[in-house]
């Protein structure tokens, strides 16, 4: 069993996830886009240990608690390489939206394609899904029908392609080959907004007409 935990964080409300395997208590925490600690005692609450912490990408406002979450719990950071220059240059994105944030830790383990992360007992298998940002992977749980998709596909809308790195074409790709393929009943869990599910994109999504 998993328990999966939603925490709208920051100035732009982005989705942090908490992933919890419920047999081992051992958790992993998606984007921790603001207030670590307060990530980390939501955490401690529900007596989890952090094991992971899983970047789908390197935007500000994914990364925006990072530093301060990592001065509280050591679990590795892990990110795709492609990630890691907008992740050092986190600072200056922020500012381009009068934000601050601390400067974020340097990543501990590198994403790839395919590769299985164990989460207790839980699999969680990295899907490489470009195109919002350099980098951008997925985390996706067949067994539970959960995708955790960062800024690809969202209720009724796909991630910007306007911000550095974005690339249209590549991102309607990702999505018809990436996304798309997966089971219609798998939920999408978004870097911003609320729930969605592949069949109901795929169904009403109006970016997706053209697929």
């Amino acid at each position: 069993m998993i328990k999966i935990l939603q925490l709208p964080l920051g100035p732009l409300q982005t989705n942090c996830y908490l992933l919890g395997c419920e047999q081992t208590m051992q958790a992993a925490i998606i984007d921790p886009a603001w207030n670590g600690r307060a990530i980390a005692a939501t955490a401690d609450e529900q007596g989890w240990e952090i094991t992971h912490i899983l970047l789908t990408h390197s935007h500000f406002d994914h990364i925006g608690g990072l530093a301060e979450l990592k001065g509280v719990i050591n679990a590795p950071i892990y990110i795709h390489p492609d990630a890691i220059p907008l992740l050092q240059m986190a600072t200056m994105q922020a500012a381009l939206f009068q934000l601050r944030i601390p400067a974020p830790p340097p990543p501990d383990e590198m994403l790839s394609d395919g590769q299985v992360i164990t989460i207790g007992n839980c699999d969680v298998t990295v899907i490489y899904t470009p195109g919002h940002a350099p980098g951008h992977v997925s985390f996706y749980l067949p067994e539970h029908e959960v995708v955790f998709d960062g800024d690809v596909l969202f209720q009724q809308g796909i991630g910007r392609t306007d911000l550095d790195g974005g690339d249209y074409e590549l991102l309607i790709q990702t999505i018809q080959e990436k996304l798309l393929t997966l089971p219609d009943e798998t939920h999408v869990l978004s870097g911003h907004g609320p729930a969605t599910t592949i069949g109901e994109e795929r169904k009403w999504n109006p970016f997706l007409r053209e697929i």
